[in-house]
């Protein structure tokens, strides 16, 4: 059976997902959105840097929903408003059109997140419509649920699990991200909102909480977090701004869900701009960066899930990665249950097809 498929942006995720689409022979892509007017009427294949394909993007909503396609993959950046784009899957999802997206990535697992009505609203419109919506990707995603609860099923006791991202963001090219939400670059007593506090639990508590519901425990509320921020010792560039010297350059972050009170799950991120900054913070087992799964009980368990692209660069291999998460789950979440679908409720999800 193949499905029609909706692309939803053609940025730093949405080209690769519009070659993962293409390459998948169960999939045919009838349509692109996209955000601006300067990218409106051009050929999908010029802006993703390919050959034409014939199809033109557009940013006109209705004229996609028009084609009633079975899925949306939704790869836009969510990071600025992810409020809105909640607003548009309620919309999506009554329409009677699955969703996939790489956000908001509180939504990879809700519960105790957002409030309860929010996320009611979405199930009443995937009820109505008969269609299904998943968030997921790499991180929040695949490293961080299906991954370590896997491995977990090697475990005769389970005393903690840990989840890091260990990465250089040199080469990542996400100015919003890098300098708006991470604050790099910027004086170190300038504490973005992303760390002032009650905000990283909204980011990735969704990590923590899919984990502890995969292991069937409960969390002690609120879950906690910590923040440690690494400050340049000499200038730096990278593709999303200049670190000058002094300025953040790094931080150390971790969301902590205690169970009476001792650490049973953890997500941390050690993000720096250069592999050189912060030696004492913990490492790589290559200079790029890895997904880290540590799990403490018996037996002691590590996986280091190391990527790259053909180029070299695992910033690109990360937005494929995310990319294809979501383009290789679209049959199991158009054959879901209507309503929200997190990696608890997935069956096992292939690259079949993609076997050249």
């Amino acid at each position: 059976m193949s499905y029609r498929i909706v692309e939803w942006s053609t940025g730093t995720v949405g080209k690769h997902a519009i070659a993962g689409i293409l390459a998948r022979p169960d999939l045919e892509l009838v349509g692109v959105w996209v955000s601006s007017e300067a990218k409106h009427g051009k050929d999908v294949g010029e802006l993703c840097g390919t050959e034409p394909l014939g199809l033109e993007a557009t940013m006109h909503k209705a004229d996609l929903l028009a084609l009633q396609p079975d899925c949306i993959v939704h790869t836009a950046m969510t990071d600025a408003d992810p409020f809105a784009a909640v607003d548009i899957f309620e919309e999506l999802l009554a329409a009677g059109i699955n969703v996939v997206s790489s956000g908001p990535v509180f939504l990879q697992y809700p519960h105790g997140i957002i409030p309860d009505d929010m996320v009611e609203r979405l199930q009443k419109a995937g009820q109505q419509g008969n269609a299904s919506l998943h968030v997921n990707g790499i991180d929040p995603g695949f490293a961080n649920d299906v991954l370590p609860l896997v491995m977990t099923s090697l475990s005769q006791r389970v005393d903690e699990v840990r989840c890091s991202e260990i990465a250089d963001y040199s080469t990542y090219y996400q100015p919003f991200v890098n300098q708006q939400l991470f604050g790099f670059g910027k004086p170190v007593d300038d504490v973005p909102a992303l760390f002032a506090g009650g905000i990283l639990p909204l980011a990735w508590g969704s990590v923590v909480r899919i984990i502890a519901a995969g292991l069937g425990v409960t969390l002690d509320e609120p879950l906690e977090e910590t923040v440690e921020f690494a400050e340049a010792e000499r200038d730096y560039d990278t593709v999303s701004g200049a670190v000058p010297k002094g300025t953040r350059c790094g931080v150390r972050f971790q969301v902590i869900g205690n169970v009476d009170g001792t650490p049973r799950v953890v997500l941390e991120h050690v993000t720096r701009t250069h592999p050189e900054q912060r030696p004492d913070w913990p490492q790589p087992p290559t200079g790029d960066g890895c997904y880290r799964v540590e799990i403490k009980g018996e037996p002691m368990m590590k996986v280091d899930f190391t990527h790259t692209g053909e180029n070299g660069d695992h910033n690109v291999s990360g937005m494929i990665t995310t990319a294809m998460r979501l383009v290789n789950c679209v049959e199991a979440v158009v054959r879901a249950d209507p309503g929200l679908v997190t990696a608890l409720d997935l069956p096992l999800v292939s690259g079949r097809g993609l076997v050249s």
